[in-house]
């Protein structure tokens, strides 16, 4: 059977096994084996009775289910994978602990007399939540448990709610460290370090969209963001702003003399004797001198501008950031320090919260046990639907799929950008549709091949991408549109995730409604993609 015809069957049955509710990791090994059946054994469709005449029954150890096998094997023993349920338990650690909800409450103390502010310290957390775990799920539904009834109970607008929980929530996608970023690169055998590192100002430019549009509906209609009564007892805004700036510096004391500390144990050890560029980093005598300084000049300012009483209470109403913050420098450090890798720095990570959750007094074994069996679950939905898809692009790939699809797309001399905005599509549609892990082991592995032979001069509008970062930027792009999934109806997650811990009142179709602007957000985020894509080398 030709591979045109092979395509068509395979895009009819994968449509229609999911309208008929099927997983998706079932789905996809079912039209694997069909592919693989189409292709190299043809006549068991027509002559059942001839099994074990083909290259298929005849041979089950050799041939394409031989290099079918190995492709899934390969994938699920690379050492990178392991980082993913620990980042699922690091996540379901912070779910479950009081450092989550204390961090709410912290950021709310310093923007709870702002217009929005409720919604604006919504987003903060779920990018500084998204920075510490990368995991979509457990963000909405943290963020659904404690910001949607606080926003409810001042008078928040419904839609406005519903769509800052919803799309924060979901920003997990394109921060680091992304679970999406690091499947994409071991499918493609892209640097995921790379990855990361192209991924922050894109995340944190969608943010900043996202926040940007709370402050000026708020500004425009301040009926959908009503301020709380004031407190007597609650500092006035001048005083506010000192207590924030005392608290920072008491965390830049605490940050400099730890960096001090580390700088000379390198030094006076003779751990730097042998040590050359990157892993002399922040080891060195000169660093000694730095962050002594800066230690020095911070404590000059708290016992000398601020006061120790001033500074006690900056810290008292701030002190549920400093757990968040140095969850992040430990992982986000280890990786970029040079100190491990990315499975490491997970393993890091969620053993950085269980500590602060037992110096907090939240450990116990239900805190543990109840997390192992989300990270247990979460898993198993990966990797079945990891094995699914890798079984089903393995044998599209062996069956010719990704090369038909190329000539396909090259063969119709459509502008560069015109193929480009015809993936997006493509994926956009897709999104709505599938589940990420899916899209990304089926079709990425065709898409990319292409992208890769296209003109680097003809791709984006202003700037030259560099023809090293090709996959890179496809990677930010392919997640750019994962984010905008999480929020397409008529099966987006995040919508589910809501509405599982939302008021019986507010229906899927209420939490739909409220995501329309935010999508219009996210969009605008992914053209700036497309449009400059050197944005996504600024830090490479």
């Amino acid at each position: 059977m030709d591979i045109g015809t092979i395509s068509l069957v395979l895009m009819l049955g994968l449509i229609l096994l999911l309208a008929i509710g099927m997983p998706l990791g079932l789905a996809s090994a079912i039209l694997a084996v069909g592919v693989l059946v189409m292709k190299f054994e043809p006549q068991l469709l027509l002559a059942p009775w001839t099994f074990g005449d083909g290259i298929l029954t005849g041979r089950p150890g050799a041939g394409p289910l031989n290099i079918l096998a190995q492709r899934i094997y390969g994938l699920l023993t690379d050492y990178v994978l392991i980082s993913i349920p620990l980042f699922i338990f690091m996540a379901a650690l912070l779910e479950r602990s009081g450092i989550a909800k204390e961090m709410y409450s912290s950021l709310n103390i310093w923007l709870n007399r702002t217009r929005g502010g409720i919604a604006i310290v919504t987003s903060i957390m779920a990018v500084i939540m998204a920075a510490m775990s990368g995991i979509i799920g457990g963000e909405v539904v943290l963020l659904g448990l404690i910001a949607l009834p606080q926003m409810l109970r001042l008078g928040y607008n419904q839609n406005l709610a519903i769509g800052v929980i919803c799309a924060s929530g979901s920003l997990g996608t394109m921060i680091p460290p992304s679970i999406v970023l690091i499947i994409y690169g071991l499918i493609t055998e892209t640097s995921i370090k790379a990855l990361f590192t192209a991924s922050f100002i894109p995340g944190f430019m969608l943010a900043s969209f996202i926040i940007i549009y709370i402050i000026i509906r708020t500004q425009l209609r301040p009926e959908d963001a009503p301020l709380p009564e004031p407190d007597e007892s609650e500092p006035a805004g001048g005083e506010k702003g000192m207590l924030f700036l005392a608290f920072l510096t008491v965390v830049i004391a605490g940050f400099s003399a730890a960096l001090m500390l580390r700088a000379m144990f390198f030094e006076f050890s003779g751990s730097n004797a042998a040590a050359t560029g990157a892993q002399a980093r922040f080891g060195t005598a000169p660093f000694i001198t730095y962050f002594g300084v800066s230690l020095a000049v911070s404590l000059a300012l708290i016992f000398g501008l601020f006061g120790r009483a001033r500074t006690a209470l900056g810290w008292s109403m701030g002190k549920g950031l400093v757990p968040p913050i140095v969850v992040i420098g430990v992982v986000m450090g280890s990786i970029y320090g040079g100190i491990t890798g990315i499975t490491e720095a997970a393993g890091m990570g969620a053993l950085a919260v269980f500590i602060i959750a037992l110096f907090r007094g939240e450990a116990s074994f239900d805190l543990v046990w109840e997390s192992l069996m989300r990270t247990l679950k979460s898993t198993g939905t990966i990797i079945w639907v990891t094995i699914g898809a890798t079984a089903l692009a393995g044998a599209y790939t062996i069956a010719g799929g990704p090369t038909y699809v190329a000539d396909f797309i090259v063969g119709s001399e459509l502008p560069t950008m015109a193929v480009i905005l015809f993936m997006m599509l493509i994926l956009l549609f897709m999104g709505a549709f599938m589940d990420w892990v899916g899209i990304v082991l089926l079709i990425i592995p065709v898409f990319l091949p292409i992208v890769l032979k296209l003109p680097i001069d003809e791709i984006g509008l202003f700037g030259e991408l560099n023809p090293r970062h090709v996959a890179i930027w496809f990677g930010v792009v392919f997640c750019m549109n994962m984010q905008v999934s999480f929020l397409s109806p008529p099966f987006g997650p995040a919508a589910f995730y809501l509405k599982s811990v939302a008021p019986p009142h507010i229906q899927l179709t209420d939490i739909f409604k409220g995501f329309l602007p935010f999508i219009g957000i996210q969009l605008i985020a992914l053209s700036v993609l497309l449009i400059w894509p050197p944005i996504v080398s600024i830090l490479l």
